[in-house]
């Protein structure tokens, strides 16, 4: 056994492995499941909630330097629980898991960090907001945050700056996953403004740009005859954003859903069959890198391409992520992110 997969085995129970991308469609037996009508309450809701089986804070920015170059930054912390019950030091069933990436036109830089729950080396504190696995770090008060992460070949430190609401996706935050009926709770700050370097091989980058954080917690997001997804967040010229995600079935059918979001932070959500994602050209390794993205309520017709095809993140749990370009009825940048692809 190789040691990426002795790690997998590590963060996922043993029955998970089969069931959905990093076993996400399994029974949750024991933990808390999000229900309809909820009620955030923030500070407390950027924290963690440890009586849910799995929960991330994910930031992704498109990035440009003085001279127009474009760059993609992710920073992700992945909480994800053993057991239901509650523990102290090593007996704390949650484990973390930290993706960062830097992506340009030819090279995409990822590094990965694992921690134990429990001993304080990762962990999510809510007021002050402080999320944290070894040296990387996102803290703030959600208006103004500061974000750090390094790898090998990279690293870098930001200044984060809200200019807008938090976005609720689905029913008021409750976001349905699946004919079936599984969700999640999900909202995100997709109206940051972000500056600061990057430090890449070929020296330090000022840049400037919008970054995009989701937050999302559940015990079962998939049903188990899902494999995964393909995740698009697209902020148009004109000001407006749009959410969407394909769930993938065993059987070629897809679930999908999308939260359209106003200049002014106004949101109108679709349920299933309102938008469509056709894949139109594969890399290599036959991952889709340019979509057909359609929400015909919005007059949206899009050409989503990812401005480097290999963006793929070598990690434990495998998939792809980077920014995109968008052509067509709108124009502007995003992210993609694809799961359920080997």
């Amino acid at each position: 056994m190789n040691v990426k997969a002795l790690t997998l085995l590590c963060w996922l129970p043993m029955s998970a492995l089969a069931q959905g991308f990093a076993g996400l469609g399994t029974q949750a037996d024991g933990f808390s499941v999000p229900q309809p009508n909820p009620t955030f309450s923030f500070p407390a809701d950027h924290g963690a909630h440890n009586d849910y089986r799995i929960e991330w804070w994910y930031l992704t920015a498109n990035l440009e330097s003085a001279d127009g170059t474009p760059y993609g930054l992710q920073w992700t912390l992945f909480r994800s629980a053993l057991a239901p019950e509650a523990g102290d030091g090593w007996t704390a069933p949650q484990l973390w898991m930290g993706h960062a990436a830097v992506t340009t036109s030819t090279d995409h830089y990822v590094s990965e960090r694992l921690a134990r729950g429990g001993i304080g080396q990762a962990g999510v504190k809510a007021d002050p907001f402080d999320a944290w696995i070894d040296d990387w770090s996102l803290s703030g008060d959600w208006n103004t945050l500061r974000m750090t992460a390094s790898g090998s070949e990279f690293a870098y430190d930001m200044d984060l700056t809200a200019q807008g609401p938090l976005i609720f996706h689905g029913a008021e935050g409750y976001s349905v996953k699946s004919a079936a009926g599984q969700a999640s709770y999900y909202y995100s700050q997709p109206l940051f403004e972000i500056a600061g370097t990057l430090r890449l091989p070929e020296g330090d980058v000022a840049v400037t740009g919008n970054a995009w954080l989701d937050r999302e917690w559940s015990s079962q997001p998939l049903a188990d005859n899902q494999t995964g997804w393909d995740w698009f967040s697209l902020s148009f010229d004109d000001g407006d954003k749009l959410m969407g995600f394909r769930l993938q079935q065993t059987d070629g059918a897809h679930f999908t859903s999308a939260t359209w979001i106003d200049a002014d932070g106004t949101t109108t959500p679709f349920s299933d069959g309102a938008l469509t994602a056709i894949p139109l050209a594969t890399n290599d390794a036959d991952v889709p890198i340019r979509w057909n993205v359609t929400l015909p309520s919005k007059g949206v017709d899009v050409t989503v391409s990812a401005i480097n095809n290999d963006a793929w993140m070598a990690t434990s749990v495998p998939y792809w992520e980077g920014p995109v370009t968008v052509t067509g009825t709108h124009t502007g940048v995003g992210y993609l992110e694809m799961t359920g692809y080997e």
